[in-house]
Order: structure tokens, then C-alpha cells, then sequence
């Protein structure tokens, strides 16, 4: 027979046990994101903001046209016009100049734009810099699986077969191309490509970027006078 003192710390133990399984069970099923409160650019653009960890990002590409203090971007007549030889152009395009692709998919911007003191995104939000992208991928697991957390699911946006996306993040990352500086539209359905605000060297700053066929994200540089989309985050 088992004694009563024995009985006593198996009950114990269970209960220690079911306790701790619960924590787990509660861990594991807990959201990666929360909803946090709605922010307006300078023109009028309403994005839906995250929190994730201890970051508040937008849940949306910028759309702005303007700078925080109301002065025009501008950008190129036409939308493909090479401006490669231009010496740090300030400028904003929607994807192939046709503007029912801003609503979805954002504004892509030139990294000089990004760089200029009047700033794109509103008032007490910032473009992140390298390390705030990398605060965020290593609380999703890190590079080489982060952007299957980051991608909206399916395939209405996103090439076929969209790996491994499932937007348990609430970050719901379209893909939204790129402009390269000669003027041609590239890669929308393939992958975002975000600027962060970190240069790497004179001509070139360091980009974040996603692809329909894997769950990587990826880091890299490319020339400043290159279109890329924007995610804002909170400062």
C-alpha cells in the first residue's frame, strides 16, 4: 500500500505538474500581437498599428506623399523616368505610377527621402533603423523563419505558393516590389523590400525583404536611389 505521506506528495506533484503544463499551454497559445491604437500621416492616411514585444509598428505600408512638415515629396513624370544619374534624389512612386496600387501595397520611396530631416513618417514615429528590424526577428524566431510570421497568407497578393506565410505576427507584409533608379517596376507579388534608416556605406543603405517562396527575411544593401516601401514604428 501506499503510505499516506507518500500519497500526499504525489497529489503534490500533479498539481505542480498540471499547474506548470497550464503556464506552457498558456505561453504557447498566447498572441504574438496585440492591436494598438490607429495613427494618421500628415495626409489624412489612417494605419492600423501593432505591438509586438516591446515595438509598436504600423500593420501597413506608408502611403504619405508629403513630408511631416507638409512639404510634397514629389516624384517623376513619367513614373518611369531614370534617375540614376541624379545626385541624391528625393522622390515617391506608386508601384508602375499607377495609383490603386498605393492603397494596397503603399508608396515606395527613395532612401534620400527617407534620409531628409523633415521625415516621412508622422510625428512620434520613426523609419527603424537596422538593429529595431532585428530586435523584431529575433523575438520571431530569428532570419531564417521570421518572414513566414511576418507575410499575409494566401496567394491574392503574394506569387504562388506564398511559403510557409501565416501573419501570426499581425504584421500582414504585402509584397510589394521595388523601383529600381533606372525606372523599371520590379518584383510586386514577389516580396516587400523595406528601407531601415541604416546606411551602409555612401551609396548604399540596408534593406528588409521577404519572398513568396521561402520563410527567411532578408538582409542586404542596395543604392540609395532605389524605390523601396516603408514600415514605420513607434518611437
Amino acid at each position: 500500500m501506499i503510505s499516506k505521506v507518500k500519497m500526499q506528495v504525489y497529489i503534490t506533484i500533479l498539481i505542480m505538474f498540471s499547474a506548470l503544463t497550464t503556464i506552457s499551454c498558456e505561453k504557447e497559445n498566447k498572441p504574438l500581437f496585440t492591436l494598438d491604437q490607429p495613427v494618421t500621416d500628415i495626409d489624412g492616411n489612417v494605419y492600423n498599428t501593432i505591438k509586438i514585444n516591446n515595438q509598436i509598428w504600423m500593420a501597413e505600408n506608408l502611403k504619405t506623399k508629403k513630408y511631416n512638415n507638409g512639404d510634397l515629396i514629389g516624384t517623376t513624370i513619367p513614373p518611369n523616368s531614370d534617375i540614376s544619374n541624379e545626385p541624391s534624389p528625393k522622390y515617391e512612386w506608386a508601384y508602375d505610377g499607377n495609383e490603386s496600387n498605393m492603397t494596397i501595397y503603399g508608396l515606395l520611396y527613395t532612401w534620400y527621402s527617407v534620409n531628409d530631416d523633415r521625415k516621412l513618417c508622422p510625428t512620434g514615429w520613426h523609419v527603424p533603423t537596422d538593429t529595431e528590424w532585428k530586435i523584431l526577428t529575433e523575438f520571431l524566431g530569428g532570419d531564417s523563419i521570421a518572414g513566414g510570421k511576418l507575410k499575409q497568407t494566401g496567394t491574392t497578393y503574394y506569387f504562388a505558393p506564398n511559403l510557409g506565410a501565416t501573419n501570426e505576427s499581425g504584421f500582414t507584409a504585402l509584397p510589394s516590389g521595388l523601383r529600381y533608379a533606372t525606372g523599371v517596376f520590379y518584383s510586386l507579388g514577389d516580396g516587400p523590400i523595406w528601407w531601415t534608416s541604416t546606411e551602409f556605406d555612401n551609396n548604399n543603405a540596408i534593406f528588409r525583404s521577404l519572398g513568396y517562396s521561402g520563410i527567411a527575411i532578408r538582409r542586404d544593401y542596395f543604392p540609395k536611389n532605389n524605390g523601396m516601401a516603408i514600415r514605420c514604428i513607434k518611437d
